[in-house]
């Protein structure tokens, strides 16, 4: 056995190079050929009925006003009842048939399930599951003194996604419908400070593509990956679990610039709606796979060049068990939706429907 895996380590990856190699132009033509014609024939969301998580900010408000341009119905489910509130209502403007809010916590099995059970009292249907709740961190884990901080990264990550997809995955079954995922880069890139967001986003993404075989294509499943965008955490603001938004004692070491959050809204609806399996924004990103794979080395090298020029840390204290700004940690736990709020755009069109508001518990 040894030696047949020492031939197979010999040849196999030469002789895969030299498939692909000859194969991308087919594969490039054929992939082209496919976007062609699932942009024409591609799912007409009109009338359909979407369910959007985090949608109280960033890439989850953004995905709520692209589908209301196609005049789907809409259920918006976040922790920030108040924020919902305006984004229904624009919502409704820009073409929506109908728009549901409700307060929940995706981390609750019974709060997933109140959501989707009333989605489907009202419309009767599930055909798109849009996951977007996410939450970072900038911390070294080293330097971590409070570990209640843990799991409530790994619950929003994964957890959060999970819990309604299992809830809603009958109801898609049913409509032939498909979940949207909203992963990160950092899911394969290797990036400091990030050690437990980039863990639960690589669960999240194997979890998915898992679960693409067990459908069998019953249910499609969409995988967005973005780079770093401008958001909450990047401009300083952590949300805590009373609501408090508070500035970071200390400022991230990378500054990050406000990516094109709508941008990267309305490729994660096109793709949907064509039925692709991934989305990438942008996909330049993908040549850090080559390296990470081939030459992991390379790479290590580059990163600790160009992010720790200095060999100093200078670290958000969230997480680390230390006081910020006048207010001891442990007085609630950091909550996140999405990414950062942005301009609201002006709505276009305007529809009477009104929404329902569902109240429910904010907090864990």
């Amino acid at each position: 056995m040894d030696l047949i895996n020492f031939l197979l380590n010999l040849l196999v990856p030469p002789g895969s190079f030299l498939t692909l190699a000859f194969s991308w132009p087919a594969l490039c033509f054929l992939n082209a050929c496919e976007w062609l014609y699932n942009s024409i024939y591609g799912e007409d969301m009109d009338n359909k009925v979407v369910i959007i998580t985090g949608a109280s900010s960033g890439i989850g408000e953004q995905i709520a006003y692209e589908y209301a341009l196609r005049r789907a119905n809409l259920m918006l489910v976040a922790r920030r009842e108040h924020r919902l509130r305006g984004i229904a209502e624009n919502a409704r403007r820009l073409g929506a048939r109908h728009v549901m809010i409700m307060a929940a916590d995706v981390v609750k099995e019974d709060d997933c399930r109140r959501f989707v059970n009333e989605t489907i009292n009202v419309y009767g249907r599930v055909d798109h599951l849009v996951n977007t709740v996410s939450l970072g961190h900038t911390f070294c884990f080293e330097e971590v003194t409070d570990t209640s901080v843990f799991p409530v990264l790994l619950d929003i990550n994964f957890w959060g996604n999970v819990y309604p997809t299992f809830v809603a995955l009958p109801y898609l079954r049913q409509s032939c419908g498909r979940i949207i995922i909203n992963a990160s880069v950092e899911s394969w890139l290797p990036l400091p400070r990030m050690s437990l967001y980039a863990a639960a986003k690589a669960a999240l993404v194997n979890f998915y593509e898992t679960l693409r075989f067990e459908l069998k294509e019953e249910v499609g499943i969409t995988i967005a990956t973005h780079g770093w965008f401008g958001s909450e955490m990047t401009r300083g603001k952590f949300m805590l679990e009373e609501g408090t938004e508070m500035q970071w004692k200390e400022e991230r070491e990378v500054h990050v610039t406000g990516g094109a959050v709508e941008e990267f809204g309305r490729l994660i609806v096109s793709g949907a709606c064509r039925g692709d399996g991934y989305v990438k924004f942008p996909s330049w990103y993908d040549v850090f796979l080559l390296y990470r794979v081939f030459t992991p080395n390379v790479l290590n090298w580059v990163f600790r060049l160009l992010i720790s020029p200095h060999g100093t840390r200078r670290t958000s204290y969230v997480g680390t068990g230390r006081p910020l700004e006048g207010v001891a940690m442990g007085i609630g736990r950091p909550m996140l939706e999405g990414t950062s709020p942005t301009p609201t755009p002006t709505p276009t069109s305007h529809t009477a429907m009104g929404s329902l508001t569902f109240s429910g518990p904010l907090s864990h």
